[in-house]
């Protein structure tokens, strides 16, 4: 038997149905966690098979342009682990420049559904 995918949701922003559910259906032992901070910490103990997180675009960023700089930089610690995104369409050229330098594994533009999620997800 093998052993249970993990995947670990980031919720910063929402805005789309609650997709837990969709997640369990699809047979991952899944997680919430509300801030970045909360997800470094959570990947402290434990390694998702994937992650799921808004990009969330700011200016007001001293070092960085987005919610997702951090994690992205500790994710290079952990090849194996896929990045799914979730990010507003208006935010796209800011999105694709992140995609540029950071490894994402798949990206789906708001409004987001549980069927756009089931899609992606069945591809592991």
């Amino acid at each position: 038997m093998s052993e249970q995918k993990r995947l670990l949701a980031i919720i910063e922003l929402g805005g789309y149905p609650n997709l837990m559910p969709v997640y369990q259906r699809l047979g991952f032992d899944a997680e919430l966690v509300t801030t970045q901070r909360k997800a470094k910490a959570w990947l402290k103990k434990k390694q998702p098979d994937v992650i799921v997180a808004e990009y969330n675009f700011q200016t007001d960023f001293r070092d960085r342009s987005s919610n997702l700089e951090t994690l992205a930089a500790v994710l290079q610690r952990y090849p194996a682990v896929r990045l799914l995104v979730l990010y507003p369409p208006e935010q796209e050229a800011n999105f694709q420049k992140f995609r540029d330098h950071h490894a994402v594994w798949e990206a789906i533009p708001f409004p987001v559904t549980e069927e756009k999620i089931e899609q992606v997800l069945a591809l592991l």
